[in-house]
């Protein structure tokens, strides 16, 4: 099986001192890809420097410290040819890190800028809904990604009328807060279903042995895929075959697992 992780924060510290050998390790569980989200002006500057496809974005926690210089070295950034998406940015009214005037100035802006240069945004909602859905329905937005979604069915119907594809994380394993989304990955039409970690975070609950501090990676995707699998009734071939199809085409990734010659690719 060919896997693309759509986000994992591999610029992450914990992943400081073995990066190396987590990449070697989705490798070797079939993982072809890893998309590198980004989180912050500077979070996106590392992500580009490791080789890898990325995000450039600001997530909405950290939208009380953008300023006048924010959008312009967003574009900067994207501007990699690595760069697949503008993102993680959205709305998170569950936290409120920042004020909520502050997260859709800044995700407005950011949303525009994903509009000016042709490129998916790679969106977080966190009891958001209606919201969001609102924003991308006003401004136009055609091409996104509901990353980890873990909301209910309303809000997975907006985003799947909006023409929004699906991330669905390690949250599917959790029959504590994820039960509901065993029933809701059978609403998600199979050309917008995508896969990811969030790695380092959402560690699947039902794993066994669980990883050392319970730090996710890139090699448990198909941990999580054969979850999905047998939630849908469906071979964890086929869903793997047909993620990684939809992975490719929303961020214009290569067969190979890269978006441009100039990549790194995963290797052993």
């Amino acid at each position: 099986m060919q896997l693309v992780d759509i986000g994992a924060n591999l610029t992450h510290s914990s992943f400081r001192e073995d990066r190396d050998a987590v990449v070697a390790r989705a490798r070797a569980a079939g993982v072809e890809t890893v998309i590198v989200t980004g989180t912050t002006v500077e979070e996106s500057r590392q992500a580009s420097a490791l080789g890898f496809p990325f995000t450039a974005g600001v997530h909405p926690h950290h939208a009380r410290d953008c300023g006048e210089r924010t959008i312009p070295e967003l574009k900067q950034i994207s501007e990699h040819p690595n760069c697949v998406a503008i993102g993680e940015c959205g709305l998170d009214f569950n936290r409120n890190y920042s004020s909520h005037p502050d997260q859709e100035k800044w995700f407005v802006a950011q949303l525009e800028l994903a509009l000016e240069i042709g490129k998916p945004l790679f969106l977080h909602s966190r009891d958001a809904h209606p919201r969001l859905a609102e924003i991308l329905r006003h401004h136009g937005v055609k091409k996104a990604v509901a990353h980890c979604f873990t909301g209910e069915i309303d809000e997975l119907h907006a985003y799947v009328d909006l023409g929004l594809y699906i991330g669905i994380t390690g949250w599917i394993c959790d029959e504590r807060r994820g039960r509901h989304l065993l029933d809701l990955v059978r609403e998600i039409p199979r050309d917008r279903l995508l896969l990811e970690t969030d790695a380092p975070y959402l560690t699947p609950r039902d794993l066994r042995p669980q990883p050392k501090a319970r730090r996710n990676e890139p090699a448990l995707l198909p941990h999580i895929l054969r979850t999905v699998a047998r939630a849908l009734g469906r071979a964890p071939e086929e869903v793997a075959a047909e993620t990684t199809r939809n992975a490719r085409r929303l961020f214009s990734l290569h067969e190979s697992g890269t978006s441009a010659a100039t990549q790194r690719p995963l290797a052993a």
